[in-house]
């Protein structure tokens, strides 16, 4: 479904999952997630009874969802998929976003995790979660590749974590250099990993 067909709710989560991207949750404010999602104003208190948190959460499980789905869409155009063929795409997304967009938006999980770990623990739980459910269909996405399922777990998470690091580096440098290093040197690991 087009986002000009999504209903004002979901356009109100998917704008706060993109502002939390750029600035973080604490800077992130209600009117402006309404303005930016063209939302009539008394629909926050309508479709999120549970304030700014019970939003954070949903934009946060949103954008889990949306990175799971990635691998399910990376998976169907590799030919053949290969673990650091998986990977490779994986960092070209944001090679891509960063070379068109600039370095101004990251992931909204990391955002979340930096601007709210200490004073939130349900956040910081649901940050955590979400991480997992992007994991998940990594990890399964290896074993179908050939990755032992013991060890499948570890690199997915490996995977995961390099790639938000390089990331978050890249943001830093404002130069994607990062993202290239992290899946030229993970790529000999990730094949020696087919069994």
């Amino acid at each position: 479904m087009a986002r000009t067909e999504w209903s004002p709710r979901e356009r109100i989560v998917y704008s706060a999952a993109q502002l939390i991207r750029t600035q973080g949750v604490s800077a992130t404010g209600l009117r402006e997630i309404v303005a930016h999602a063209k939302a009539p104003r008394g629909s926050l208190q309508h479709y999120f009874p549970g304030g700014k948190d019970q939003l954070v959460r949903e934009a946060l499980a949103w954008s889990s969802r949306f990175a799971a789905g990635r691998i399910a869409y990376f998976m169907s155009t590799l030919e053949p998929p290969t673990p650091s063929g998986l990977f490779a795409a994986m960092v070209d997304q944001w090679r891509q976003e960063f070379t068109t967009r600039g370095f101004a938006r990251g992931c909204p999980l990391v955002a979340a995790v930096t601007d709210t770990a200490a004073a939130s623990d349900d956040l910081r739980e649901v940050a955590s979660s979400c991480f997992r459910d992007w994991q998940s269909p990594l990890r399964e996405a290896l074993t179908t590749m050939g990755v032992r399922a013991a060890r499948a777990d570890s690199l997915a998470l490996l995977m995961l974590s390099a790639l938000e690091g390089a990331i978050v580096i890249a943001r830093a440098h404002r130069d994607v250099a990062p993202l290239d290093s992290v899946a030229t040197e993970l790529a000999p690991l990730l094949e020696g990993a087919v069994a």
